[in-house]
């Protein structure tokens, strides 16, 4: 008589492995999964010198707030960011010297009134139709003045660093709770830092308006040669 019986067991143990692994890789998978979390990438910085000789600076950034937060300023949550900006002064004998901080706070919010988005600074706002207008305004700076003229010696070098960050101390309480434990409610930033030399400033030449010449008066007609 032949038992067949070990062999359907050992079968079954082996689909049960089979199955748990399956299982356990699926789970695992899931938690390596990457949240939707935001992200606001400095593209570029740099430091020149205006026309009077000050120095300021130029600077973009890549912004994707994620769907969570567009959704939630969408819906009338205000959302400050702070543009940061630093400037110190390698010294080899005590810490760096700080030449310049600079911090400035903006605030995006949408009024469903209107259907507009606003940001605002200080006492200066803007209205926009679409966010993705308002983001590509606030990822780019022109000529934001960092230092007079003669603040900074001509062969030192200074070393710079700038980032754009959310302000997730100013959104409404409920949402800091998430904002702390759910990626869905950050956004990840990056310090952009480089090397600063600044050279000799040369007062900008000044190209004089072209002259006009007015055209010669025709002469009278009896006066006209022949």
């Amino acid at each position: 008589m032949v038992f067949i019986t070990p062999c359907w067991k050992s079968v079954a143990e082996r689909l049960r492995a089979i199955f748990c692994a399956g299982f356990l890789l699926a789970l695992l998978l899931s938690f390596a999964t990457p949240a939707m979390a935001g992200s606001i990438e400095p593209k570029k910085g740099v430091l020149s010198y205006a026309d009077d000789g000050s120095t300021v600076l130029n600077a973009e950034f890549a912004i994707d707030l994620g769907p969570r937060l567009v959704d939630a300023v969408s819906r009338g949550v205000p959302l400050y960011f702070s543009l940061e900006f630093e400037l110190t002064r390698p010294r080899w004998y005590w810490s760096n010297e700080y030449i310049v901080s600079k911090s400035i706070r903006f605030r995006l919010t949408y009024t469903a009134l209107t259907r507009q988005y606003r940001l605002s600074t200080g006492n200066l706002h803007r209205n926009f139709a679409t966010l993705d207008e308002a983001l590509r305004v606030l990822s780019r700076f022109v000529d934001l003045q960092i230092a007079d003229k003669g603040a900074l010696r001509v062969g030192d070098t200074y070393d710079a660093a700038l980032r754009l960050a959310l302000d997730k101390n100013q959104l409404p309480k409920p949402l800091q709770v998430d904002a702390i434990g759910d990626r869905d409610w950050q956004v990840d930033t990056r310090v952009l830092r480089w090397h600063y030399t600044p050279a000799a400033w040369t007062q900008p030449l000044t190209v004089p308006a072209a002259l006009t010449m007015p055209a010669a008066p025709l002469p009278p007609p009896g006066d006209a040669k022949p």
